[in-house]
């Protein structure tokens, strides 16, 4: 009987422990990166707002060129929406959707995950005038309920998707300054 308590007060304790740090550890995150394309805004903000185009620039769409999508609506406007299914375990399956286009600015949209994890992100894609330049910017940012949240001491968001905002960045300037 003594040992039961002992183990009660232990499994009470781990459990006041995770409670605090889920009150305690940030709840939202945002990452994002940016590069500078020699082209004009115009020019790349048309390509950038059509979802359809991510599949010539997307680290995810070349570690599964053969992902199965689907879409819906008018690509460019608010509304469309892509859907996709991959067994690869950094692709897994999910939906982007058109939230917002601010014409030559920003376009956003809700990234439903669904396999091999449920969550929800905002996803965006911006433009800013660099002189005769364009500056990309490709970020998502979301907030993670709690408990899921305390997840986050022991996993990097900006570290896991940052490197691939970055080669994604990459290779979409190949492809528009082509």
């Amino acid at each position: 009987m003594f040992i039961l308590t002992i183990i009660l007060w232990i499994l009470l304790g781990i459990l006041i422990v995770l409670i605090i740090l889920a009150l305690i550890v940030p709840r939202t995150y945002h990452v994002e990166r940016s590069i500078i394309i020699n082209k004009p805004l115009p020019e790349v903000f048309a390509y950038i707002k059509k979802v359809k185009n991510q599949d010539d620039w997307s680290p995810w769409k070349k570690r599964d060129p053969g992902m199965k999508q689907t879409f819906t609506g008018t690509d460019g406007t608010v509304g469309f929406i892509s859907k996709w299914e991959s067994d690869h375990k950094h692709v897994g399956h999910g939906e982007q959707e058109i939230i917002n286009i601010e014409e030559n600015k920003v376009m956003e949209s809700e990234l439903r995950f669904l396999k091999p994890f449920k969550s929800q992100s905002t996803g965006f894609l911006q433009t800013d005038t660099e002189g005769e330049k364009t500056k990309v910017t490709w970020g998502f940012y979301g907030k993670h309920k709690i408990p899921l949240n305390v997840m986050m001491l022991f996993y990097n968001m900006d570290k896991a998707v940052g490197k691939d905002f970055e080669e994604g960045l990459l290779d979409l300037k190949t492809v528009l300054e082509k």
